[in-house]
């Protein structure tokens, strides 16, 4: 009797892997796992995955990840609008700081996607493999522990709790990871300055003609177009938002307005603060990722600035990585420690070199400015050097090691010739 079976059979439910959070990184993980035989639960707090103002970006790797699983061309199908490059405008000058024409890759473009609609299109398909279970609005209590090891999850749904057992826990829970908090694992963090108010304002034909429709940081304002709205970011000081809100709405209307490229009475469409959301901008990481029976990827095994929608990416590569890693052992009853610390190992460098990167091209402001009065250095740096923008593609675009599913012999970075293309797929 496999897991799947035993779930209709028991109260408790038994599974090879239990994975706490259905975002990118545990849904990718998720699919993975089951397409390769692995009796895999995702469980996921919320009700559905319809959350404005996550990370919508579907960078050049997992597009290639999505090519080699043979999804891409029906993902792509899916509602998406692409970025071949991306802009800032310095001085009224409209300068291109990523430019993703020289990647070797087939899409050669950030796919800007609902990411509810990317969530929904990998739990159908992980559905489809007869090894994987969705639990939605079920949120963990606690840890199940076998002595020194953890064997798998308390759970909750409504007042009903339930224990699923497991060889391995994952926690892809995010940056508030409530499995890594039961877990005890040890937190670096690195702070941040900032934080960005998001907000949507309707997308005009008169508007500024961004290539592609994709506008980047302006003094402190991102936007990004989602087809009929902008979505638009202001970045603000970090923890300033209580008093910005003190200071009424017309205030904070003429402080978007004064920065961003779009006619001030559009920022009318702003009604009330319940119009936009806060996101707390940290930098962190576990100092190890793993303890036996559990491990942590993504936002909750390092939470990155959301700069370049990198960690999405990242949340996706760590998915690939363990899935390559650990359905071997999982599927052969092998100790799974060695294989979590080589996780750890593999993913370590890019996590480190991202972050440095990302503290790099912050500037500290003095106390009481806001953040980014004028465009970071980097930015100033790649309007002197054009050739730049190609590097910054590449390191936004495929990231500093980029993952390939080895797991499944018929498909991965051997089949096809990954550097032929340039397709608008």
């Amino acid at each position: 009797m496999n897991g799947l079976e035993r779930m209709a059979a028991e109260s408790d439910v038994y599974a090879d892997c239990v994975i706490a959070g259905a975002g990118p990184g545990g849904l990718m993980l998720g699919y993975l796992l089951a397409r390769a035989g692995i009796d895999v639960v995702v469980i996921e707090k919320h009700a559905d995955f319809l959350r404005d103002f996550r990370g919508d970006t579907i960078h050049p790797s997992t597009l290639e990840l999505m090519r080699e699983l043979g999804l891409l061309d029906e993902l792509l199908r899916l509602p998406h609008t692409k970025a071949p490059k991306l802009h800032a405008e310095i001085g009224g000058r409209d300068v291109t700081i990523a430019d993703f024409s020289r990647l070797p890759t087939a899409c050669r473009f950030i796919a800007f996607m609902p990411q509810w609609d990317f969530l929904s299109f990998l739990a159908e398909k992980a559905k489809a493999t007869g090894h994987f279970r969705l639990l939605m609005e079920t949120r963990v209590v606690d840890l199940l522990q076998d002595g020194k090891r953890v064997s798998g999850l308390v759970v909750s749904s409504g007042s009903a709790r339930q224990r699923i057992h497991a060889r391995l826990v994952v926690g892809a829970d995010g940056r508030h990871s409530v499995v890594r908090a039961r877990a005890g694992l040890s937190v670096e963090s690195f702070g941040s300055p900032s934080d960005v108010v998001w907000m949507k304002l309707s997308h005009l034909a008169t508007d500024p003609p961004y290539t592609m429709g994709h506008g980047g940081p302006r003094q402190g304002f991102v936007m990004i177009d989602r087809g009929d709205y902008w979505q638009c970011g202001y970045v603000v000081r970090k923890g300033s938002f209580e008093d910005i809100k003190e200071k009424g709405l017309d205030a904070f209307r003429a402080a978007v307005a004064a920065v961003s490229p779009l006619p001030a009475a559009r920022m009318q469409e702003i009604r009330s603060f319940d119009d936009v959301s806060l996101l707390s901008i940290r930098i962190d990481r576990l100092t190890q990722w793993w303890r036996p029976g559990l491990v942590c990827i993504g936002d909750a095994a390092h939470a990155m600035s959301p700069i370049g929608g990198v960690g999405v990416n990242l949340a996706i590569q760590d998915a690939v990585a363990a899935a390559n890693l650990l359905a071997a052992p999982l599927k052969g009853g092998e100790a799974l420690e060695p294989a979590l610390s080589a996780l750890q190992k593999r993913r370590q460098f890019p996590t480190v070199a991202t972050q440095k990167m990302q503290l790099m091209m912050r500037r500290k402001p003095k106390e009481k400015e806001r953040p980014r009065q004028g465009p970071p250095g980097f930015i100033k740096a790649i309007a002197r050097l054009p050739l730049l923008a190609h590097l910054a593609g590449r390191l936004i675009g495929l990231g500093f090691r980029p993952e390939h599913v080895t797991l499944f012999p018929s498909i991965g970075p051997k089949s096809g010739n990954r550097f032929s293309g340039g397709s608008d797929a």
